[in-house]
């Protein structure tokens, strides 16, 4: 899996990189086939934003979230991520038929 993270007016810390990545070992966990991840973290005064595009076989799936606090829109991120690819492989299965 290839992961690429970039900031709008934000530096992109360890810790953040640390965590992102610890999130998103629970989407490899649901499905493995996962290709490629651009997340771009954003700041607007109060308003910390997170969203991601994620390049799957056959479909790519996009999310946003945003928080007063970067950490939780991460989780949010991951979690609208998560239900999306567990969406997707259900899809997958059922029409194999």
């Amino acid at each position: 899996m290839q992961l690429n993270i970039s900031g709008h007016h934000l530096n992109i810390t360890p810790s953040l990189k640390q965590h992102t990545n610890e999130k998103l070992s629970k989407i490899k966990h649901h499905f493995d086939q996962v290709m490629n991840v651009n997340m771009i973290l954003e700041v607007q005064k109060d308003v910390q934003t997170a969203e991601a595009t994620i390049h799957v076989r056959g479909a790519d799936l996009f999310a946003k979230a945003e928080s007063h606090d970067m950490y939780k829109s991460i989780d949010k991120l991951i979690n609208k991520l998560d239900s999306q690819i567990l969406k997707h492989k259900e899809k997958l299965h059922s029409h194999r038929g």
